[in-house]
């Protein structure tokens, strides 16, 4: 069996049907969710999300909230002063350039302010069904243990090879197993490596292992 054929085969037994993590209830809330989860957790964005989309339940709410009170509800996630500004800029744009709906045209996504590619994929493979691999940190991280990618690749990079790699009706779900995979088990800090099925691609074991023999 092919290595990229046993990666599949491993993602599909622990993430049969895997999905976005993020909470979210309107299309919009999705583009801010996937916003503010720059450099934080999915679990973290959650919870402020859930106060934020609470109190203020209507895009044109959010574009009128007062700077101070995002700042304040959004806080615990970090970098809240550049990311308080985007939600403002998010909701405006929307409402003055899209009528209010989330656009599906990645070019246009792309002119949001603090939309950048990864964000775009995310939308457009989670709203619209749209065929895409965003490349986060866990994303990059498995890539390049299990040799997917090269380890001085950027994220444009490996996304090119993982498209290349996988099936194209089937990177959306490979995108979700990549994140929980990298989110779960190949962790940054203390990856789960007993029982992972996927030991024998794995650059960052084999580089453990010469390790120990060195010492």
């Amino acid at each position: 069996m092919e290595m990229i054929d046993k990666i599949e085969e491993y993602l599909d037994e622990l993430y049969p049907n895997p999905k976005c993590e993020l909470n979210y209830s309107k299309d919009y809330e999705l583009l801010i969710a996937v916003m503010l989860s720059a450099q934080t957790t999915d679990k973290r964005v959650n919870s402020v999300t859930d106060i934020l989309f609470k109190k203020y339940d209507t895009l044109e709410k959010l574009a009128n909230a007062d700077i101070d009170d995002l700042k304040n509800i959004i806080r615990p996630i970090g970098t809240y002063n550049k990311k308080s500004i985007f939600i403002k800029e998010i909701t405006n744009y929307l409402i003055k350039k899209c009528n209010s709906i989330v656009p599906s045209d990645r070019k246009k996504l792309e002119t949001i302010p603090g939309v950048g590619r990864k964000t775009a994929n995310v939308v457009l493979s989670n709203l619209f069904n749209y065929p895409a691999i965003a490349v986060d940190t866990h994303v990059a991280r498995v890539s390049k243990r299990l040799n997917l990618a090269k380890i001085n690749d950027d994220v444009m990079t490996i996304e090119r090879k993982l498209m290349k790699k996988f099936k194209k009706n089937e990177w959306s779900k490979r995108h979700h197993q990549l994140v929980l995979f990298g989110r779960y088990h190949c962790k940054a800090v203390k990856p789960e490596c007993n029982g992972c099925k996927l030991g024998e691609f794995c650059k960052y074991k084999k580089d453990l292992y010469v390790q120990r023999q060195n010492k």
